[in-house]
């Protein structure tokens, strides 16, 4: 088989293992002899690498091992006729390859390691004994030999390396290139990091682009002043905005669509297939096992049986909801509230600043406290698949965080009717709340970092019993281990940090949408901290944390619907805002102007919920393309199916002539 240039055998991926005592070999130290030939026998090229405290087990797997593991696993790709088919090794050149040239994505490539790795067993017909240091511990028949070490903390963690070459590369042309202000290389991000991270960056870059007309419109309404025609101003400005947000959301379905079909990704595939080592897999709908098992029960009482472990999981599903809701509302409501009227009756702007950090710290201890009865409150519930139940989660604990940003501006908007504090609120929720999030997520993980460093540093001359001496890490893995991995902040159960980059996006979204005619220039300040977004964010993922584990996507998921949902919104809050503008009296008559913003706002709503009817959410050539490989599918299908009855029709006429 003929390797292609750009896949030669990267160490991607490598274990953490106890560093020996001893520098001479002995039999005490033979359970991680045993792995590494292991590793060797499945196809592995093995790197033992040590460091200060612990040693580093590199693992590279050649073509033929990937090839050999997709197959196997039974891995569908897609062929040069458009059709997915199961990956064969011996049929290379009948496959599609990746933006980069390589045969296997870095999500297939992950799948096959997860594999490959968990699938050393033990296949003697009695236990082995394995020693480690003093410790003494059988490896059973059939039993995962990773799983083995990990139970007896052997194997401390697993983790995927960063390829050098290729990180110093997207660090120079993506992470650092600051002259393109949105352009970025996704072919390359999405070849390097997955799909779930690509979508991400696509999202937040046509995001920013398309943030540049309503920042020029909100800048032209702070810079000219229009006087007396400010009222009419504003509402024309306000259906601008409107018509903006509901064409980027369709806009953004079509450039979905048109990477998914570039970056050849099958749409039955694709939201659930993360691989996570030591963790669980991917999950499916927990149906009890006795109804499946039993084969012999009544159709009848079976289907019941179905619908009512259905009906039960809805109900389920929906007190969960009712609780998150009532939640908010009993405890999160009053307290959101409180600080609101605070705000409003002190005069000195200087502790309204304070007061406001304050807040917005404080407040991160009530949203992990729900955050964490969401995921007890999910466990409980059945869905399809890994995908459905993240998205679950991320709408209750975007309750969360929607009530704790919004209540409080509302409360200014809608019952103070104070313009001047609205916009001093906007300004300082804006300002720090985007400022703060790029300080925490770029400065605490090299914090968590330097800390690690700092701590075995210190242990290693406690034990050494000297202070003199600079103890180096040299190598790259141990680096690597010793950074903080891609995670949510809230908790583990969100699988990555896309989590808080995803909901940094939409409360900024929310806060500029819905109090547009409060603060049209909040726009322009969306704008500039999205470019500097995207970059920094980039330098998140190759400088401050670990490579995340690729995760398999078709959509943005959940995400798409919040800001649907806030479009929604916007169009009552603006309204809202127009009216109070209009009626200044606070007389509320259905007089022509406040009628006309009544009247916009139905107009609006159904531009809304009509505009998907006017934009197809798929480009023509994606269709195209589809229609057209299905029906080169299809004709091949169909010559097959000729050929063989042809040929089975021969056959029954021979047998009948010797007969």
């Amino acid at each position: 088989m003929k390797v292609h240039p750009e896949e030669q055998a990267i160490f991607e991926v490598c274990l953490v293992v106890p560093k020996r005592k001893t520098e001479e070999e002995c039999v005490t130290y033979d359970c991680l002899e045993v792995l590494e030939n292991a590793f060797q026998k499945v196809g592995f090229i093995v790197e033992r690498i040590d460091g200060v405290t612990d040693e580093f087990m590199k693992l590279a797997a050649p073509l033929e091992t990937l090839g050999k593991a997709a197959a196997r696993l039974q891995m569908k790709k897609r062929t040069h006729i458009g059709m997915d088919l199961l990956f064969e090794l011996d049929q290379v050149k009948a496959f599609v390859r990746q933006p980069d040239g390589s045969l296997f994505s870095w999500c297939e490539r992950f799948r096959c390691y997860h594999h490959l790795i968990y699938g050393i067993v033990n296949e003697n017909q009695s236990a082995v004994t394995l020693k480690c240091e003093e410790e003494e511990f059988q490896w059973n028949v059939g039993e995962s030999l990773i799983r083995t070490l990990e139970s007896k903390k052997i194997v401390k963690q697993i983790f995927p390396l960063h390829d050098e070459i290729r990180r110093k590369k997207l660090l120079g042309n993506w992470a650092l290139n600051w002259w393109e202000f949105t352009g970025q290389p996704l072919d390359e991000v999405y070849s390097y990091f997955g799909t779930k991270v690509a979508l991400y960056f696509a999202f937040l870059g046509m995001y920013t682009r398309w943030l540049l007309f309503p920042a020029a419109l909100g800048l032209i309404l702070q810079l000219v002043e229009f006087g007396s025609l400010r009222l009419l101003v504003l509402p024309i400005f306000f259906v601008s905005i409107i018509v903006w947000a509901v064409m980027f959301s369709q806009f953004w379905r079509r450039k979905n669509s048109a990477l998914v079909a570039r970056w050849q990704i099958n749409y039955a595939f694709g939201g659930d297939s993360s691989f996570r080592f030591s963790g669980v897999e991917c999950g499916s709908l927990q149906i009890p096992v006795e109804l499946i098992k039993n084969q012999e029960m009544d159709k009848t009482k079976e289907k019941e049986a179905f619908q009512r472990f259905e009906w039960f999981g809805c109900l389920r599903r929906f007190r969960n909801d009712a609780i998150v809701i009532l939640s908010i509302i009993c405890l999160q409501l009053p307290f959101e509230l409180a600080y609101a009227h605070c705000y409003e009756v002190i005069q000195s702007d200087v502790i309204k600043f304070g007061l406001t950090v304050l807040y917005l710290f404080s407040i991160q201890y009530f949203t992990r406290l729900g955050a964490k009865i969401s995921m007890k409150l999910i466990n409980c519930e059945n869905y399809e698949n890994n995908e459905k139940r993240a998205d679950s989660l991320v709408y209750k604990i975007f309750g969360l965080y929607f009530m704790q940003s919004y209540i409080g501006v509302f409360y200014h908007a809608l019952l103070h009717r104070n313009f001047a504090t609205l916009r001093q609120v906007l300004i300082q929720r804006l300002l720090i709340s985007e400022v703060l999030e790029n300080l925490l997520e770029n400065s605490v993980p090299y914090l968590k970092y330097s800390y690690r460093k700092y701590k075995i540093r210190s242990n290693k001359r406690r034990e050494k019993g000297s202070s003199q001496g600079r103890i180096q890490f040299t190598s790259r893995a141990e680096k690597e281990y010793l950074k903080p991995s891609y995670s949510a902040s809230i908790g583990v159960e969100l699988e990555d940090g896309l989590f808080d980059d995803y909901l940094e996006l939409a409360l900024q979204f929310g806060m500029i949408m819905m109090f547009a005619c409060a603060f049209p220039l909040a726009f322009a300040f969306a704008a500039l901290n999205n470019i500097t977004e995207i970059r920094t964010d980039a330098l998140k993922l190759l400088a401050m944390h670990k490579r995340p584990f690729p995760r398999a996507a078709t959509t943005i998921g959940a995400w798409l619907n919040i800001f649907q949902f806030l479009i929604v919104m916007s169009i009552c809050t603006n309204c809202a805002l127009l009216v109070w503008l209009y009626d200044q009296e606070g007389k509320w008559k259905i007089e022509p102007g406040l009628a006309a913003i009544l009247v916009m706002e139905h107009v609006l709503l159904l531009v809304k919920f009509g505009f998907s009817r006017l934009v197809p959410e798929e480009p023509a050539w994606v269709k195209a393309n589809r229609v057209q490989k299905a029906s080169q599918v299809q004709d091949i299908c169909s010559k097959q199916l000729l050929r063989t009855i042809s040929g089975g029709e021969k056959t029954l006429n021979y047998v009948k002539k010797t007969v």
